[in-house]
């Protein structure tokens, strides 16, 4: 089966030409610097919606920001990609701030929201339906439609910040003494601005201690 439309792909191609002389005529140097390690201070957890790039949203360069991504920032402990991303990040790279990363407008928090029947997801969005069943009086307390789903768009932020911490690859880190810190942010499509949650977490005295992973 042959692209219906290569002319776009090409498009991809030459953007790719002007970008690589864009940068190497900044810093003749970048690539090969890039090329010789990468040693990024942050793990971006965010959303698979094309609206959210991380590099772009916090205007740092490739290779200053290790990111996974999928549909609604969550971070699922039976995920073992997510998980391999996250020893990743955190045992071989020493990353020092974990940010998970969600936005208003999430349509897989919508999805979650609402009770049509979209298939397979539906199971993935399981996870944030134990949300909005955790927080239902407070998210129904909002009379508007679209603040309810902002509010459930921060609950699982705070939720998958949470899971991040319960993980063994987390508290291993801090066991040792390592400087690591998990973060909630949110981010606006309306006007491009991030929002800290204030729910960050630095240490596994900070944690339940059901979920806590003892040395």
């Amino acid at each position: 089966m042959t692209d219906s439309n290569p002319r776009r792909l090409q498009d991809l191609f030459e953007n790719n030409q002007r970008w690589a002389n864009r940068i190497s005529t900044s810093d003749p140097e970048f690539f090969a610097k890039l090329a010789a390690q990468q040693s990024p201070e942050y793990l971006w957890i965010g959303c698979s919606d094309s609206r959210v790039p991380a590099n772009q949203i916090v205007d740092l360069l490739p290779g200053e920001i290790f990111v996974h991504r999928n549909v609604a920032n969550m971070v699922v402990h039976t995920d073992f990609n997510c998980l391999t991303v996250l020893q990743y990040a955190i045992d071989v790279l020493r990353v020092k701030h974990v940010i998970v990363v969600g936005h208003y407008g999430c349509g897989g928090v919508r999805a979650a929201y609402e009770n049509a029947d979209n298939g397979l997801i539906d199971n993935w969005l399981r996870n944030i339906k134990d949300v909005l069943h955790r927080s239902r009086a407070r998210i129904n307390a909002l009379a508007d439609e679209e603040a309810r789903i902002n509010l459930l768009c921060e609950l699982n932020v705070s939720a998958q910040v949470a899971n991040v911490c319960h993980t063994t690859i987390v508290q291993n880190a801090w066991q040792r003494g390592q400087n690591l810190t998990v973060h909630g942010w949110v981010y606006s499509l309306e006007d491009g601005r991030l929002k800290d949650l204030n729910c960050s977490v630095d240490g596994i005295d900070q944690i339940p201690d059901v979920y806590r992973v003892l040395p």
